[in-house]
């Protein structure tokens, strides 16, 4: 069980902001990091319709786990 005054219970209740619309959200939600389905599906969106890119080609190093 964690402790009320915990750091970690501490980071867990501080809300982030949801990528798509900039709602706040807090972890415990079902569909963190987004705040809602719909955002979700709106993010998975744009990397199909290649709004979204990677910055480079991925490299060899990139698959090793370390």
């Amino acid at each position: 069980m964690r402790n009320a005054n915990s750091s970690e219970s501490n980071a867990d209740s501080t809300p982030v902001k949801c990528p798509t619309c900039r709602a706040k959200v807090m972890a415990d939600v079902a569909t963190f990091p987004f705040c809602s389905d719909r955002c979700k599906t709106v993010d998975l969106g744009r990397w199909f319709n290649e709004s979204y890119k990677m910055s480079r080609p991925i490299e060899e190093a990139d698959l090793d786990e370390e």
